[in-house]
């Protein structure tokens, strides 16, 4: 069985979800076979989940000023600011007998490869809640559930701001967000894999009702969030990421093969009419 893998690089929000829904729909036809994409954005942008509100959370303003795309997204979950990070995206049909009917087992189909990556570049990580790798420890349950308690009301509408149960961590903090969606018989799970975070940049683009609830909000997203490079103290590229996990993935789905492949035309021209229609407008953007 083969799988295709998809290197699109660095573009924008409006296509990098444009191209998303676009191979949901060709796989929702049996056109394509599952696909595990990769990708960046350039400019950066700010991504709101499905159901996530546009007026409530986000600072438009900021967004523009600094130069960055406001975007939602086909799957749930809160806003993620994509800058300095490698963004994964797994499409496959509920009807393939590989994908496993219920969350936290998709979620493992979806994301082990990852950690298995992650490992390669000398990052101990592990999905929180797991059941397979033995999950955190009980100590850092306590914690997390504690860290939860007491900073509830420093919460934004960050998706980084607090680690919630099946999400990738090192130690008690995120590295990896992700969210997912079952679409027209199609399942989507996409997530951010972060090179950097940049806690003051995240929480300027967010809305709070006082310049100190912002920077309790910043305070708090550094104490629940990490990145590749804060663990292994060094810079790395998106390249080296991108072929580390391409291995872990490459490792965890065997005996499936992951074939790197390309977008069909007709994958393309159905992206560029989801922008325009759709991803690039207000009407979908604000519309919550």
């Amino acid at each position: 069985m083969k799988w295709r893998l998809l290197r699109t690089g660095h573009n924008s929000g409006a296509w990098n979800m444009a191209v998303d829904e676009a191979i949901m729909m060709h796989v929702a036809k049996d056109l394509v076979p599952p696909t595990f994409r990769l990708y960046g954005w350039v400019p950066p942008a700010l991504s709101l989940g499905r159901l996530q509100s546009f007026e409530r959370d986000v600072d438009s303003d900021r967004c523009r000023n600094l130069g960055i795309d406001v975007v939602r997204r086909p799957t749930g979950g809160r806003a993620v600011l994509h800058d300095h990070e490698v963004t994964y995206s797994l499409i496959i049909s509920e009807k393939d007998p590989v994908l496993p009917p219920n969350l936290h087992d998709s979620f493992y189909l979806a994301t082990e490869g990852i950690v298995k990556g992650l490992a390669i570049l000398g990052i101990e990580a592990e999905i929180q809640g797991s059941q397979w790798a033995g999950g955190l420890s009980k100590a850092h349950q306590r914690e997390s559930q504690r860290s939860r308690k007491i900073d509830q009301s420093a919460q934004s509408g960050a998706c980084f701001d607090s680690p919630s149960w099946y999400e990738v961590v090192s130690g008690t903090k995120k590295l990896v967000g992700s969210a997912q969606a079952r679409l027209k018989g199609v399942f989507l799970q996409h997530g951010s894999i972060l090179i950097k975070l940049d806690a003051e940049k995240v929480c300027q683009v967010l809305q709070y009702d006082s310049p100190d609830a912002r920077e309790q909000s910043s305070i708090h997203l550094l104490k629940h969030a990490t990145s590749i490079e804060a663990i292994l103290g060094r810079s790395i590229s998106f390249q080296e990421i991108e072929e580390a996990v391409i291995v872990g993935m490459r490792e965890h789905l065997a005996p499936i093969e992951l074939a790197e492949d390309q977008l069909l035309p007709e994958e393309l021209s159905m992206a560029t009419d989801l922008i325009s229609r759709k991803y690039s407008t207000d009407a979908w953007t604000k519309r919550r």
